[in-house]
């Protein structure tokens, strides 16, 4: 008996049991299937977080010029956090997704 990486939920797991234990994914069917499945779920994820990442920024940038002037004292600051979350949070997610992209080739 070996443990393995469940291919859904990537938690270890005994290489003899039917099902796994944390996500009752069963063990017995085909793999590439259930990595398939694992792999469109993580893509997901990673671009909804690319999507709130570029909301945040846009935000921020919303804020920033809201009325017709740029922004000074707290409404300056928010947008500014917003700004530089948004845009940080964007660059990790997009380099998450290519590093996704080329583990699963």
């Amino acid at each position: 008996m070996a443990l393995i990486e469940c291919p859904v939920c990537r938690k270890r797991m005994s290489s003899k049991a039917p099902v796994c234990p944390h996500c009752q994914a069963s063990t017995n069917g085909d793999n590439e299937s259930l990595s398939r499945i694992s792999h469109i779920q993580k893509s997901s994820s990673l671009m909804n977080q690319s999507f709130v990442a570029m909301t945040l920024f846009i935000a921020g940038v919303v804020i920033w010029f809201w009325g017709g002037e740029p922004a000074e004292g707290m409404r300056a600051n928010i947008a500014g956090i917003c700004f530089v979350f948004g845009f940080v949070g964007y660059l990790i997610t997009r380099v998450r997704i290519v590093l996704h992209k080329r583990k699963s080739v």
